[in-house]
């Protein structure tokens, strides 16, 4: 039997709601240098950009239009798959439907392949500001299905057991999600959010096993996609540890601004370069972005305009 490597898909989530140019000046903040960065980590071997929109004094926003500007410029670029945030901007009195500006995109070519969905209660501090994110039951079935009905891919991200079982005995039930289901374990965010679970082998072991389980016992129709990402010092050693399990794997600068300790990142790309030698000396390779979307069941770009189609 002839052997074939496995095919991890690596997400590169290049700009956050949180840090910026004060605590690493190569993050990336404005649509051109968000345009930029994707296509270098394309080119350094990512599968999939997932993308924050920062306004012009580089504040977490969530202005449709500057969604629309960025997911155009990256596929004017590269094929890579575009994956917007709907996490509400971090700001005084942020209401959870203020992530829902990416959903209000007019021209349906800007709109991205996928889109995040959080699925836990939290509640978030951030220097003087804490919010509390209302992501219900009822709101995310309801979210969820307008997604879905845009055509759009929901990337389903979890910070806690809790919000595990939720999305099996919840939203799979209510047909919102489509197969296979995309999931993103979200370890290490207890330093800022009150309800997110500690990046540690043992709670991805428990929130991996507990995703497989849940969903065998939803019936769901295939295997679900997970990712691992990880916050801080704990991303490059718990994300490598959740596709040793057999997930996915997320890098970039939302989620650490450094490359070592003490040491900035010079760019999303250079994490992205590290991964992607790390997956190749396991004997592994990158899933491109073609495979991603055959993986995810997501339709090619054809070249058409729909859903901004890419040429070489």
């Amino acid at each position: 039997m002839a052997y074939e490597k496995r095919k991890v898909i690596l997400t590169v989530a290049q700009t956050g709601n949180f840090q910026g140019k004060a605590q690493n000046p190569n993050l990336p903040e404005q649509p051109h240098e968000i345009i930029q960065s994707a296509y270098d980590c394309y080119n350094a071997g990512a599968s999939i950009v997932h993308v924050h929109a920062r306004n012009k004094d580089g504040k977490s926003c969530n202005d449709p239009n500057i969604f629309a500007e960025i997911n155009t410029g990256i596929r004017a670029k590269c094929p890579i798959i575009v994956q917007n945030s709907s996490a509400p901007a971090t700001r005084d009195n942020a209401q959870t439907d203020d992530g829902l500006g990416v959903l209000d995109i007019k021209d349906p070519a800007a709109w991205p392949e996928m889109c995040s969905l959080d699925c836990s209660l939290m509640t978030t501090t951030w220097g003087d500001l804490e919010f509390i994110y209302m992501w219900t039951r009822k709101w995310l079935i309801n979210t969820a299905r307008r997604i879905k009905e845009m055509g759009i891919k929901a990337e389903i991200e979890v910070f806690d057991p809790t919000a595990i079982e939720d999305v099996f005995k919840y939203l799979y039930p209510a047909g919102v999600l489509d197969d296979p289901v995309s999931l993103t374990l979200v370890m290490g965010m207890d330093k800022v959010s009150q309800g997110a679970i500690s990046c540690t082998q043992q709670n991805i072991d428990y929130m991996y096993n507990l995703a497989k389980s849940c969903a065998a016992e939803a019936g769901v129709k295939m295997p679900i996609d997970v990712t691992t990402m990880a916050i801080g010092q704990t991303q490059l050693h718990g994300t490598v540890f959740g596709m040793l399990r057999g997930t996915g794997i997320r890098t970039g600068m939302e989620d650490n601004i450094n490359y070592s300790y003490h040491v900035p990142a010079e760019s999303n790309a250079q994490l992205v370069e590290r991964i992607v030698r790390i997956i190749h000396e396991l004997d592994m390779e990158v899933a491109t972005p073609e495979e991603a979307r055959d993986m995810l069941r997501i339709p090619q770009l054809d070249g058409t305009g729909v859903r901004g189609g890419w040429k070489k």
